[in-house]
Order: structure tokens, then C-alpha cells, then sequence
């Protein structure tokens, strides 16, 4: 692997159904409204030539004080239980989202492989890889708290994506 090369898995217990994790997490627009802790912009960006998909331009920032530029597309979607996209741009990869009811809570992983291609980043990453790889799990947490509240959010106004 090369040192500017990354696999960081995330997993989240999440109080919720299922079909309303998979809903919030499956709307990538939505992101900079419910997680703006570190999406800051996400604007339509065309379609994916490989997968005709959706593809988003993104500005993404960290406890770090560095933003990130990239675009993402989902590549796969399997309704409620996974989704698949990749990255490029300063960040060049791909990741899956997979989802698992268990009683009362959702069981949300996502394993993400990229390769930090923002000059920063990658001529760093030898001396630095730790300190940025934190900075990805600050930004993780930063997600769950965010899906915590955008769930009691829809709570309380009634809204509801129940399959």
C-alpha cells in the first residue's frame, strides 16, 4: 500500500429503522444540510460516462485546516442493505455503505479505500498518516451525531421513508 493510500472502516450503531439510515445516507445532496460539520458545498456535477449515475462535485473540510475537493457517484445500490460509490478528485477511491437492522438499531458500516491525491495530503502522508487518518475518524464521528439529529429531526416533524 502505497503511504498516501488509505482503507478506513467506520461503524456506526444507529437507533433508527433501517429504511430511514439507508434514506438520509442514500441522498448525497443532502449531506451539506444534515452533516455541515464537513460538507460544505455539493452541486450537481453531471453524469458518471461508466455508470450514468449522478455525479456530485464536493467540498468537504476536517478539524485539519485543509478542504478537500472531489466527486462522487454512487456505483451500486441494493435498497435497504448497501451503497456503493467512488471518489475522485483530491480524493481518488471508493466506498461502500452497508446497512443491518438489529432490533431497535442499524448497524452502519462504511469501508472506504482512497488514495489522497491533494498535493498536501499525499506528499505528507509519509510523516503524517496517522494525524490524517484521525482527522477521517473526527469527521466519521462528526456524521453519526449529525444522523442522531437528522433522525430525531424527522421524528418530531412526522417524516417518515419507511419502505
Amino acid at each position: 500500500m502505497a503511504t498516501n493510500e488509505y482503507y478506513m472502516p467506520t461503524e456506526w450503531r444507529i437507533k433508527g429503522d433501517i429504511w430511514e439510515v439507508f434514506e438520509i445516507c442514500s441522498n448525497f445532496p443532502d449531506y451539506q444540510r444534515w452533516w455541515p460539520s464537513v460538507y460544505l458545498k455539493i452541486d450537481s456535477a453531471g453524469k458518471d460516462l461508466e455508470t450514468g449515475g449522478e455525479v456530485y462535485a464536493i467540498l468537504s473540510k476536517s478539524k485539519l485546516p485543509y478542504k478537500l475537493r472531489w466527486q462522487s457517484c454512487k456505483t451500486g445500490e441494493q435498497a435497504p442493505h448497501s451503497i456503493s460509490l467512488k471518489g475522485t478528485g483530491d480524493l481518488t477511491g471508493h466506498g461502500t455503505w452497508t446497512f443491518q437492522q438489529d432490533g431497535d438499531y442499524v448497524n452502519a458500516r462504511f469501508d472506504w479505500y482512497v488514495t489522497a491525491d491533494k498535493p498536501l495530503l499525499k506528499y505528507l502522508s509519509p510523516i503524517f498518516k496517522p494525524l490524517f487518518r484521525a482527522n477521517h475518524y473526527w469527521a466519521m464521528d462528526r456524521g453519526k451525531e449529525s444522523l442522531e439529529r437528522e433522525l430525531e429531526r424527522r421524528r418530531k416533524a412526522g417524516i417518515s421513508d419507511l419502505g
